[in-house]
């Protein structure tokens, strides 16, 4: 029998070892890796949205400052992946970022580089002993592992005992990256069995040869979740002496190839760009891992400078690590721009969205000229108006013919708003700073109100399509009287968001005085459908259930037309010289303006709900 026999059969049989070891993770292990997977993608959909919703300006200008400049983005990815043990919970939380709009994809290459430098320090600390049994409890509280479950019970008593919007969204961020990191080490623990096994770590071991290297480390990576694990299993190896430079050095290069495996799996449904920072970490990775090859077999072996048969330590195993991540990173990030330049080309642009698209239009470059720059800013906003407009229609559709196709669709206009209004308000407070004339400061301050004001009233058409899936989940239904009522409310709303928007588009005065006494009729009609309400429970022709979303109905139909109502006056205030505040200006119309009373009582018609009483429910 010849050597190349005899290793054949010799790797045979460590595989053998390591099949049978992986029989005895039972059907519960396979069944812990599925809830793993699922509270894994679950976490980062999740943290996604939350992170969408609380993107202001003071998030976005704070990471920009710290991505803005390569070297101070590359210390920011070593210092947040030593601190928590894992690149891969960096580069998701990047991915996070990125799929929120709260940083550029381009930003985010250098944390991601960081990331692959700061993983590495888990290594320097196992070379010292497990970190498990190291004594720190610092270190092991900084764990994804430890701190996951803290901060999910700390998120679930602040979003269960907190009645303020503010905190129930920070709430939703920690639940969110809690159940992201549990689903990683719920994964991680799943798979604990053949990280201790001798079978699997004999696998470390199996074949010399540089492919067979890296696809095992690769494979082991994938598996445990983990490249600081994988390491750290290599390190336990050659703590046993079999592990020589020959066997080490590949199986390294696969492990950090292997590491963007769970960050890729939490992009799977991400924006292009999202996509693009799982991809450039794959890539780096890569392209860090080919140049060490060349180094080590093209320059180390020939010239015999390291002996491929001298025998790793757990320092040279982490040291080794160490060097491949730390000259990868530096060497590539001069090149974050030709990086970026790949990735689009591979992840290639979809149609542009209603974000990229509209917000393009407010370039710094036109702050030399405020009067283009605001006319810009108006462009925006009148898409903000017809978005609101389109998102209410879809919303009352849903209260009608409940469609779930329309959710997206809501979803994704909700984020155009809230973007547009944190880049809006930004972009005005540039141009006002600026010597503007007079006439140009009346537009800077309107369109600066109304950016707010349409927002809010995306706000509640968001929430006019929640209380519509939630009757549809809870099978609530409105009786026929209240389904009438709504929609004459509804109705009256649609019209008046329509003539506000119609106002605001061509900045027409007359119009806009029609928005405030629609916007009483609509007030009134509140208030009757609620004591309508009232008595249709008391009468046992209503159920508590559908009360409660009738109000939340109500509300959000008043906010809609109040808002309408500031943006409305905000125009009339532009065009009225020496116009009161607003609250004067109304109550001056409202006594003794008989257009103003005229148009109240033509609007009470239109929209007329019949006034029940105890007699006549």
């Amino acid at each position: 029998m010849n050597v190349k026999m005899q290793k054949q059969i010799t790797v045979q049989i460590r595989y053998q070892a390591l099949f049978a070891q992986e029989k005895k993770m039972n059907i519960y292990s396979y069944l812990q890796i599925a809830g793993g997977v699922g509270l894994f993608l679950y976490g980062m959909k999740f943290l996604g949205q939350t992170l969408e919703r609380l993107a202001g300006a003071g998030l976005e200008k704070t990471l920009a400052k710290l991505t803005n400049n390569k070297l101070y983005g590359l210390l920011l990815g070593i210092i947040v992946t030593a601190a928590i043990q894992s690149s891969s919970a960096t580069n998701i939380m990047l991915v996070g970022f990125v799929n929120a709009g709260i940083i550029k994809f381009v930003q985010a290459i250098p944390v991601v580089l960081g990331a692959s430098v700061g993983t590495t320090i888990t290594g320097q600390i196992l070379r010292l002993g497990d970190i498990s049994d190291s004594g720190s409890t610092l270190l092991s509280l900084m764990k994804p592992s430890s701190f996951a479950p803290v901060i999910i019970c700390i998120g679930a008593f602040m979003m269960l005992l907190s009645k303020k919007k503010k905190t129930k969204e920070i709430a939703s961020l920690l639940l969110g990256f809690g159940i992201l990191f549990f689903g990683m080490t719920t994964m991680e623990t799943a798979f604990k069995p053949l990280e201790e096994s001798e079978g699997f770590q004999k696998l470390f071991t199996a074949a010399t040869n540089p492919l067979l290297g890296i696809l095992i480390g690769f494979v082991v990576c994938t598996i445990l979740q983990s490249a600081s694990a994988s390491v750290g299993t290599l390190q336990a190896v050659s703590s046993g002496g079999g592990v020589t430079f020959a066997v080490a050095a590949p199986i390294i290069i696969g492990i950090n190839i292997g590491k963007a495996f769970p960050v890729i799996l939490a992009s799977l449904s991400a924006k292009k760009d999202a996509k693009r920072t799982a991809f450039v970490g794959f890539i780096t990775s890569t392209i860090a891992g080919v140049l060490c090859l060349i180094v080590v077999y093209g320059v180390i072996r020939p010239f015999n400078i390291y002996s491929f048969e001298n025998i790793m330590t757990r320092g040279s195993v982490a040291n080794f690590n160490t060097i491949l991540n730390v000259a990868g990173s530096l060497l590539l990030l001069p090149f974050t721009g030709a990086l970026d330049r790949f990735c689009r080309f591979v992840i290639k642009e979809g149609k542009p969205s209603k974000i990229d698209e509209q917000l393009a239009l407010l370039d710094d470059i036109l702050l030399k000229n405020p009067s283009i720059a605001l006319e810009q800013c108006q462009k925006v906003v009148n898409t903000m108006g017809a978005t609101a407009l389109e998102n209410f229609r879809f919303a009352t559709d849903l209260l009608i013919d409940y469609n779930e196709k329309n959710l997206p669709v809501i979803e994704e206009n909700e984020m155009f708003m809230d973007k547009s209004e944190t880049v809006l308000s930004d972009y005005i407070v540039k141009i006002t700073s600026k010597d503007i004339h007079h006439d140009e400061a009346l537009l800077a301050t309107e369109i600066l109100h109304s950016v707010t004001d349409f927002e809010r009233i995306g706000d509640h058409c968001v929430k006019l399509s929640e209380v519509a899936t939630y009757d549809i989940e809870q099978k609530i239904s409105f009786s026929d009287a209240a389904k009438r009522e709504i929609s004459t409310i509804s109705s009256a709303v649609e019209m008046v968001l329509n003539i506000t928007t119609d106002a605001f588009f061509n900045g027409n005065p007359e119009l806009a005085s029609k928005v405030e006494p629609l916007n009483e009729v609509i007030d009134g009609l509140r208030e009757t459908i609620r004591n309508n309400h009232v008595l249709r429970l008391q009468k046992g022709n209503c159920s508590v259930q559908s009360g409660i979303s009738l109000v939340e109905l109500l509300n959000s139909f008043e906010r809609i037309s109040a808002y309408c109502s500031n943006i409305a006056l905000n125009v009339i205030a532009r065009y009225k010289t020496g116009a009161p505040d607003t609250h004067t200006y109304t109550e001056e119309l409202r006594k003794s303006s008989e257009a103003y009373k005229t148009m109240v009582r033509q609007y009470a018609e239109e929209f007329a709900v019949p006034e029940l009483t105890v007699d006549n429910v």
